[in-house]
């Protein structure tokens, strides 16, 4: 975030360098970066004649060289943006001689998304001398709900703990389905408003009570009635409840648990980063401390991965949904 904003201040300062390659496994950055370029460094006027837009399936890395090296037109500087690069990675390189000796009057800008340049090789350290080389790394799950607050901010909101958990877990890190869904909010939402789970389940249409975070947390608190109501539930709505998610969870949450008894500092702080939860939900890891001890996680653990072995087929003839996560309640509660 901060290296966006960074170029972002750098561009409006006039510091605009003549090549932007933008990499990696997150789009949403290399989305926001290449709208920035596109929308501010031309006039409007200037943008008819000026700024052009080409795609990496069709066109050849020395069709983008040859577009680079012209003069623009009644105008300081030329924009030549290549959109899904990654479809050149296999002659990416032929890049390096143009990049050694760049248009300064030309501003190209590279989305190569879902891959990332070897950093060892010579086309990348030119790239990186003549201009801008940046890599759009996914979020881990722990750092999405900071995002979401920062964003939030920006835009003139506060969000809930529990809805930005909600958040994350149905839509997982995919940053741009979260901005997506973010912004359809804003435009029913007065700005100052704090998006709460409520908000979350009635305009997006995730439900604030049957979701794998109130399973996780009923199973923490041994709240096993609760548990049973959920888990029909989701046999009930298996394509928006899939059986591997719902393990993967529950077994990230035990593994949590199992490195949670292990450790000697189990301070607010120390329990949070290492366990790298947010502080806030590190009531439901007491809770869960308090109600299975170390010996029975271990077990649990075992059976998590039993049963995410079944959901996928193997060693099991093809057992319902809901007769698998019957299974995993009763182990684990039992």
């Amino acid at each position: 975030m901060e290296e966006v904003l960074k170029i972002i201040k750098d561009i409006k300062a006039g510091d605009i360098k003549p090549i932007y390659f933008l990499m990696g496994e997150e789009p949403y950055y290399i989305d926001k970066l290449t709208d920035y370029i596109e929308d501010t460094i031309l006039s409007e006027e200037e943008k008819g004649f000026n700024q052009m837009v080409l795609y990496g399936r069709d066109v050849t890395v020395e069709e983008i060289v040859s577009n680079a090296k012209r003069y623009p037109m009644m105008a300081d500087r030329q924009v030549v943006i290549v959109k899904e690069a990654q479809e050149l990675s296999r002659t990416i390189d032929k890049l390096e001689s143009y990049a050694e000796n760049p248009q300064p009057t030309t501003v190209l800008v590279v989305c190569y998304k879902y891959k990332t340049l070897d950093k060892r090789k010579k086309v990348t350290k030119v790239l990186e001398k003549a201009g801008v080389v940046f890599e759009s790394k996914k979020l881990y799950e722990n750092q999405v709900g900071d995002w979401l607050k920062r964003v939030l901010s920006g835009k003139g909101y506060q969000i809930e703990p529990k809805a930005a958990a909600m958040l994350v877990e149905f839509l997982g890190t995919d940053l741009s389905k979260i901005a997506n869904e973010l912004d359809k909010l804003a435009i029913i939402l007065p700005k100052g408003s704090t998006i709460s789970p409520k908000i979350i389940e009635e305009n997006i249409g995730f439900s604030k009570d049957y979701n794998n975070f109130e399973l996780r947390k009923a199973i923490g608190e041994k709240n096993q009635l609760k548990a049973y109501q959920i888990a029909d539930y989701f046999a009930q709505n298996p394509k928006d409840n899939p059986l591997v998610v719902t393990t993967g969870l529950i077994f990230g949450f035990f593994s949590q648990l199992l490195q949670y008894h292990g450790l000697k500092d189990k301070s607010p702080g120390n329990a949070a980063k290492v366990l790298k939860v947010n502080p806030y939900f590190l009531k439901d890891y007491d809770v869960a401390l308090r109600n299975y001890p170390m010996k029975k996680v271990s077990q649990i653990v075992a059976v998590l991965r039993d049963i995410d072995v079944k959901s996928k087929g193997v060693g099991a003839n093809a057992l319902p949904q809901q007769d698998l996560l019957k299974e995993m309640l009763v182990k684990i509660f039992n």
